[in-house]
């Protein structure tokens, strides 16, 4: 007699929720952070049609990020490769777009306020290298929870943040506000006026005051390609996160 494992249960049970709020929204490739999975695996929900990818820490260690990627399974036939798990941090894929262009969607994980500072450094470090090996021919999205708040000053970081930002800056939003500005990239969650429920990402536990620490960024360059990021207050993907959602105008090699 064969017992069923429960963590592979509770695993599954999680991934068909998203995978049914992402078919809900239409959603062609989301980054998941925070997943908590360890090792590297990949899982797909036959039902909804999404294929799940994702990195973390071994089994033996204590689990506290992780990232991945959620995948329509019609699309990952369609990749050169599988996505690369860089760390429980940070992930990447290589997307092929119409007429031989490329996207590198990569999928992050910031430490926390809490965190040592030293952490916070070596994530930064890391993810300013996978950013630079990234040649400047192709699209570069970079998705996910930064832990960050980056405010509303416009004027001092000009093509970084649009005119429809939220809150106020703190040390963390200045490491990604700094590294955005050494590549070119723009947050576009900043740059559509939009209800303020519909820019914000998460409530702090005690204070109950919403913030937005999740981020979609693109090349300053690629802006136009982007049609609207925001908020989605009516998703239930197993976190107390918002979904955000960013239609872009980007065509999928067929």
């Amino acid at each position: 007699m064969e017992c069923p494992d429960p963590t592979r249960q509770k695993q599954s049970g999680r991934t068909a929720l998203v995978a049914r709020e992402l078919a809900r929204y239409k959603v062609d490739i989301a980054a998941l952070s925070e997943t908590r999975l360890s090792d590297k695996g990949q899982l797909t929900e036959t039902g909804s049609g999404y294929t799940f990818f994702w990195c973390g820490r071994s089994s033996e260690e204590r689990r506290e990020a992780g990232v991945g990627f959620a995948i329509k399974t019609e699309h990952v036939k369609k990749l050169a490769s599988i996505p690369e798990g860089i760390n429980d941090r940070l992930m990447k894929i290589k997307l092929p777009l119409w007429r031989g262009r490329t996207a590198t969607l990569i999928s992050a994980y910031a430490p926390t306020m809490t965190n040592p500072e030293e952490i916070k450094d070596r994530f930064y470090e890391e993810l300013d290298t996978l950013i630079s090996a990234v040649p400047q021919t192709e699209k570069l999205i970079v998705l996910g929870d930064f832990n960050a708040r980056v405010g509303t000053d416009s004027t001092t970081w000009d093509w970084v943040l649009g005119r429809h930002g939220v809150g106020k800056c703190n040390c963390n939003g200045l490491l990604l506000l700094g590294t955005c500005a050494s590549h070119d990239l723009s947050i576009t969650n900043t740059m559509f006026r939009l209800p303020t429920r519909n820019k914000t990402s998460w409530m702090h536990p005690r204070s109950r005051h919403w913030h937005l620490i999740d981020f979609v960024t693109v090349r300053e360059r690629d802006r136009r390609d982007v049609r609207v990021t925001k908020a989605m207050c009516g998703t239930d993907c197993w976190t107390d996160h918002r979904l955000i959602i960013s239609k872009m105008n980007l065509h999928i090699q067929p």
